[in-house]
């Protein structure tokens, strides 16, 4: 009896995250969908979410998807080799690699993005120092490598991080024994990191596929507006047309790869640290 009554004490520690819940998750989605599946007129209806397959709307999700596929495998390139040399490191050096990595996170992300395009402006800092060693100025601004190139940087860390941490857990003594019995590091990273760091991985490819899918401020300066993607579009429908309705039905229709991703992940994590993708 006594051991019910703790846990029905201790269940009221979890009543601020129940508000917060229910107060900014549950209540804002609630709107959300009551203007995707109703109109101006009022009444039931899916147009809204349906309107995700016109012309406009589906070439901003295709431009969409291209830049959320290329930064998710680009990120992924780039964290591998991060997190194999950060585990070579001593505590104090892999400690201050890591702070190095989040350190441009602390900034203002819009101060970020803004850094980068007087980086790639034409006239910028990358095409002053080309110029400095006889190369030819390039054009990125306002284009999709530079909007490529905002989101790889902004979302990086969110790959390396779950990555480093899968791969740090992977017992030392499993890899000492794969080199005794002859295996190179090619072969030890296919066969035993690669593997066990899927779960990290998974959870990588999810914070970073589905924000750069629905970003719009970094395309926004990046791209100089020539350049939508499906978040431009959504920001769009709600700051100026002010059409919540569609806003809404394109907002629920990009939560659907929300869920995908979600459910792909927890059912591989389930199964077994990803030995069912193996």
């Amino acid at each position: 009896m006594n051991k019910l009554k703790g846990i029905n004490k201790r269940s009221w520690l979890s009543t601020p995250y129940l508000i917060w819940i229910i107060g900014f998750t549950v209540i804002p989605m609630a709107v959300i969908f009551r203007y995707a599946l109703s109109g101006p007129e009022g009444g039931f209806t899916l147009a809204n979410v349906a309107a995700i397959a016109d012309p406009v709307h589906l070439k901003a999700v295709i431009f969409s998807l291209e830049i959320a596929v290329g930064c998710t495998l680009i990120c992924i390139l780039l964290s591998y080799p991060l997190v194999l040399a950060l585990r070579r490191l001593n505590l104090g050096k892999r400690g201050f690699a890591l702070f190095v990595l989040i350190l441009p996170m602390w900034m203002n992300f819009i101060l970020r993005v803004l850094a980068w395009q007087m980086i790639l402006s034409n006239n910028g800092i990358l095409n002053l120092l080309l110029q400095k060693i006889g190369l030819e100025p390039v054009a990125l601004a306002n284009s999709g490598a530079a909007i490529m190139i905002g989101v790889v940087y902004d979302y990086l860390p969110y790959m390396v991080l779950p990555i480093f941490n899968a791969v740090s857990e992977i017992d030392e003594d499993i890899i000492d024994a794969a080199k005794d019995l002859g295996a190179g590091g090619f072969t030890i990273f296919r066969k035993i990191i690669f593997p066990l760091s899927v779960p990290g991985l998974l959870s990588g490819i999810v914070m970073v596929f589905v924000p750069s899918m629905t970003s719009f401020v970094i395309s926004d300066i990046l791209g100089g507006g020539k350049l939508q993607l499906i978040g431009n579009i959504i920001e769009q429908e709600f700051t100026k047309s002010m059409n919540w309705y569609l806003g809404s039905g394109l907002s629920v229709s990009l939560m659907i790869f929300v869920l995908i991703s979600m459910a792909f992940t927890m059912r591989n994590d389930m199964e077994g640290k990803g030995s069912a993708i193996w």
